[in-house]
């Protein structure tokens, strides 16, 4: 089945600190929905349901460990009812998630319109020293029946080249990049954003959280590097359009018509090594695969 353009929405929010942050969080989902009732996918940003911002800054670790759950508990169950209320991929930020082991990661979740957990992604780069979790380990792309395949990347990921590059290699089409950047520098991360886009030829949707607490600017950049939608610093929400067929179009003729860096290598020319890695670009490998559902 050829892949379609889907209407996402990038829902740029202030951290939910309630007891019972589900009840604000169906509330806005169902009101963001109402609203735009061409949505398809809704994305929220980094840990939107464990907001701790409320807290003493020396407390917030402790806090945000306490409320960390499995994903297999009625609270994650619960997020995918309210997917499946409005029939749309839902991704609700990341979640604080205590593994069987004990460990304690910065978890991302997507959610399919029928209310399933379809893919989970562990942050692979925590913003150390300030940050509590375990790094995860796997690169994660969600694959949808027929819009194309989704990246899952969370805020200080995106700082990394190799992360956006890999997901693209996996075949993304998109990446959902759910930030809480309450720095100084989302400024550059906007820069990161467009050059994350240029030079894999994939869309970039970075949600940051609003203020008071966040620094907002939530962005959508094209396949080429191009502007989709802007947000500024107060709660808002971006609708764009992600076209698959919009990605493969510019890897065939170039980003401006020119540039076509997935067909970068022959396959007989000769690997280059890669020292820090400990590995190599070899051209049979360079193209980007397909995931498929």
């Amino acid at each position: 089945m050829d892949s379609t353009e889907m209407a996402v929405g990038l829902a740029q929010r202030a951290p939910l600190t309630d007891r019972d942050p589900l009840a604000g969080f169906r509330a806005d989902v169902a009101a963001t929905s109402a609203r735009y009732p061409e949505l398809e996918m809704l994305i929220y940003p980094e840990l939107h349901l464990h907001g701790v911002d409320d807290l003493p800054a020396a407390q917030r670790s402790d806090a945000l460990r306490q409320k960390a759950v499995s994903l297999d508990t009625e609270f994650v169950a619960a997020i995918g009812r309210i997917a499946a209320e409005h029939a749309i991929w839902l991704c609700p930020g990341s979640i604080g998630e205590i593994a069987d082991d004990g460990s304690f990661f910065n978890t991302q979740l997507l959610f399919s319109p029928s209310g399933r957990l379809v893919s989970t992604y562990r942050k692979m780069f925590p913003w150390r020293p300030f940050e509590p979790h375990r790094p995860g380990t796997e690169f994660v792309v969600a694959p949808t029946p027929d819009h194309g395949s989704f990246g899952l990347s969370i805020c200080y990921d995106a700082w990394f080249p190799e992360h956006s590059r890999h997901l693209s290699w996996m075949g993304a089409d998109a990446i959902l990049n759910i930030v809480k950047t309450t720095s100084q520098d989302r400024e550059q991360e906007l820069v990161l954003a467009r050059a994350n886009a240029i030079v894999n030829q994939v869309y970039m949707l970075s949600v940051n959280c609003a203020e008071p607490v966040g620094r907002g600017r939530s962005i959508a950049v094209d396949p080429e590097g191009l502007v989709l939608g802007e947000a500024g610093l107060g709660e808002d929400t971006i609708i764009v359009r992600v076209d698959p067929e919009r990605v493969r179009q510019v890897r065939a003729v170039g980003t401006a018509g020119t540039n076509r860096v997935w067909s970068q290598f022959n396959p007989d020319d000769d690997p280059i090594p890669l020292p820090l890695y400990g590995g190599a670009l070899d051209p049979k490998r360079w193209s980007p695969g397909h995931s498929t559902p």
